[in-house]
């Protein structure tokens, strides 16, 4: 990791109404790194990520991209955010415009690129998710796959230093996910510092640096993918991978004990 970190999070806390989601996070993510958060639903991975560039406001602590502190009130929030790249679940495509100009509204918008370096540089950026012939296509006429792929152009176009993604398959059909993470890993290896939330395994073991399992609103597990996926220490993370590996003998498990999940749920965090 990097002497001074890309991504750094200290006591992060979020609640919405008496509803503490985050309870105290702390993390690291280097220059570079590839980190994916895993964990059950509701866990709080999606609500950490939104922390990082302030969609979500943080209850209390502290959220530095690049050095800079976001949690800062007199913090130019959106200079800040111009350093970091999001991909969400849904594409948020504007249906009305072509691929191209989806990529360049916000680079003149938000930049001030004039329509020719927009153009070009959406233009790059269409190439480097192997999308470069639908530059004139509307995304109507785009698989799932294909649209994900255009909103990670956009977000490319930005010049970010740091991207994140929130379940950037979760949409999509099983067949079309394998042209999405084969962007994402031409990413970690042209060095993009990239925080994942994910529920793709086989991408985890093989792209991250590390992986940070959440379960509570705290993070259970922070490891290499070898330690946290392949010999996990806790008994949440065993169970968590059990249930999403092979969920029908998770179901067989959780039908004899009569209990299930949910008694775990309710105990401490």
């Amino acid at each position: 990791m990097s002497p001074t970190p890309e991504i750094r999070i200290q006591d992060l806390h979020k609640s919405f109404g008496d509803n503490e989601v985050l309870r105290g996070i702390d993390l690291e993510i280097g220059q570079g790194e590839v980190v994916c958060v895993i964990g059950p639903s509701g866990s709080g991975k999606s609500t950490l990520l939104r922390c990082v560039n302030l969609l979500e406001e943080p209850t209390r602590g502290q959220v530095f991209v690049g050095g800079t502190e976001l949690t800062d009130p007199d913090v130019d929030i959106d200079a800040a955010r111009r350093r970091i790249g999001m991909v969400f679940q849904q594409f948020n495509l504007f249906p009305h415009l072509t691929v191209t100009e989806n990529l360049a509204l916000p680079q003149r918008r938000v930049l001030k690129r004039d329509k020719a370096q927009a153009a070009r540089i959406a233009a790059e950026n269409l190439r480097r998710v192997g999308l470069a012939e639908k530059a004139d296509a509307y995304p109507s006429s785009l698989s799932g796959g294909q649209q994900q792929r255009v909103a990670i152009a956009r977000a490319l176009a930005m010049g970010p230093e740091v991207m994140l993604f929130d379940e950037p398959t979760s949409a999509l059909d099983p067949e079309l996910v394998g042209d999405v993470l084969a962007v994402m890993r031409m990413l970690a290896h042209e060095g993009m510092t990239m925080m994942v939330v994910t529920h793709e395994m086989s991408f985890a073991r093989e792209v991250a640096d590390r992986v940070v399992f959440m379960d509570g609103g705290v993070v259970v597990e922070d490891g290499t993918p070898d330690q946290v996926i392949g010999a996990p220490r806790h008994e949440r993370t065993r169970h968590f991978l059990a249930r999403l590996l092979d969920p029908a003998m998770a179901e067989v498990e959780e039908g004899i004990s009569g209990q299930g999940i949910s008694d775990r749920a309710g105990g401490k965090a």
